[in-house]
């Protein structure tokens, strides 16, 4: 279940909530009882386990080179590549 941010209108409390998809937002501060509005806030995002880079994608774990892969497998040249874009 994600967790959502809110703050309060009237006293500026910020707290959080486990809440469902489908579940309502709230609406009400648990602390003063006021108007609540909820933050848009950044997320935690960890990929875990071996996946396709560390089990056979890059070069070193292939067995075909000795070199270091790049952090971005082209090189950071590509149109869609996060990096290219900063």
């Amino acid at each position: 279940m994600p967790i959502y941010e809110y703050q309060c209108s009237a006293c500026g409390h910020q707290f959080e909530l486990r809440q469902k998809f489908s579940d309502a937002p709230a609406t009400e501060c648990p602390s003063c009882g006021g108007d609540v509005k909820k933050m848009i806030s950044n997320t935690a995002f960890t990929l875990k386990g071996g996946g396709w880079y560390a089990e056979g994608y890059n070069n070193k774990a292939a067995g075909k080179s000795d070199t270091p892969a790049p952090a971005c497998p082209s090189g950071g040249n590509c149109s869609g590549c996060p990096s290219a874009a900063a």
